[in-house]
């Protein structure tokens, strides 16, 4: 350790935040200072070592072999540091971050978070509801919600509950369907940013595929389900999105078949960070409440007036290069 006090801790800063942001004025803008003393640190942290970091370019400031390991090096220490001064700001208020889809946030989540509130009242919830794959690495969310197949670089994931599709309706069209042909009798209610389909539905079924009659189209669930609970038509649901309003009565699900659309939420924290009491406590709570959820799905479910009584896994055909761009949805 006695070797540091040779070094400005100020020039490690400097060299640290031109590595990961790649220009003196970027540094400069996250540092509050200078381009110039951004610069000039780095000259004195070079001298102090002994050793160029970087090489002046016509294009900027480019690492050096040397300085690319160095610099990889300190980003491991400065995180350490920030978790470090973290314990404190912890210690005196307790603030867990969550992302979140906003149709998961406000159809599941939202009514649920008393029950969060009671069971932890020193903790402080921060719902961040945004559909975009937050850097769990760098920022203050301590875990993320997302929908996807569990493949995100640089997070731990763990599986929530996996994804199962099926038709819902209101109980005055759910009346009038007798078999699954009918459903052409119908307007569908269609997400046009859904990663599931209509297909994959029919498929788990064992039929041919029906034409339904025109219906409203919405880009966002939430607007999809509100549509289905007046009476628009007929929207291939899922369990935590629709569990609520088949709980209560306001939609049903014709028919006793469900497929699995191979994604799933998962639970999402950094890969590089320990994991705090906060987050675990979070974990715990939010698997109960999954498990209560589907409890209450499953009597719903068995409840439903002439659901044909067939259970399928067929899993969909899906674009994997639609669920990478929009994993993070719903």
């Amino acid at each position: 350790m006695a070797m540091l006090n040779r070094i400005h801790l100020n020039g490690l800063r400097a060299v640290e935040t031109v590595a990961r942001l790649g220009s003196l004025a970027a540094a400069a803008g996250e540092l509050n200072v200078s381009s110039s003393a951004v610069s000039q640190q780095i000259s004195r942290t070079e001298k102090q070592l002994g050793q160029a970091l970087f090489e002046r370019t016509a294009n900027g400031l480019v690492l050096t072999e040397f300085g690319a390991a160095f610099a990889a090096r300190l980003s491991t220490g400065f995180r350490e540091l920030v978790q470090a001064v973290a314990l404190a700001d912890e210690a005196t208020q307790c603030t867990l971050v969550v992302s979140v889809a906003p149709a998961f946030a406000s159809k599941w989540l939202l009514p649920r978070l008393s029950r969060h509130f009671a069971r932890h009242p020193n903790v402080l919830l921060r719902i961040d509801a945004s559909v975009r794959l937050a850097d769990l690495d760098r920022s203050d969310i301590d875990i993320a919600i997302r929908l996807g197949d569990g493949k995100w670089p640089g997070g731990r994931s763990e599986l929530l509950l996996a994804q199962e599709v099926f038709p819902v309706c209101a109980p005055d069209i759910a009346r009038k369907l007798k078999s699954i042909e009918d459903l052409s009798k119908t307007c569908a209610i269609t997400d046009e940013r859904a990663m599931i389909n209509w297909e994959s539905w029919f498929a788990a079924a064992g039929v041919e595929p029906v034409t339904f009659q025109k219906g409203a189209r919405f880009t966002d669930p939430m607007l999809c389900l509100e549509s289905a609970i007046a009476g628009h038509g007929v929207m291939l649901g899922w369990q935590l999105l629709a569990a609520d309003a088949l709980a209560d009565g306001r939609l049903v699900a014709p028919f006793g078949i469900r497929a699995q659309s191979g994604l799933g939420y998962w639970l999402v924290t950094s890969s590089t960070r320990p994991e705090s009491r906060k987050v675990r406590d979070f974990k715990l709570w939010i698997k109960e409440e999954i498990e209560a959820t589907m409890a209450r799905f499953g009597s719903a479910a068995k409840g439903t007036a002439g659901a044909i009584a067939v259970e399928s896994t067929v899993a969909p055909v899906y674009v994997e290069s639609d669920i990478k761009l929009r994993q993070a949805g719903s």
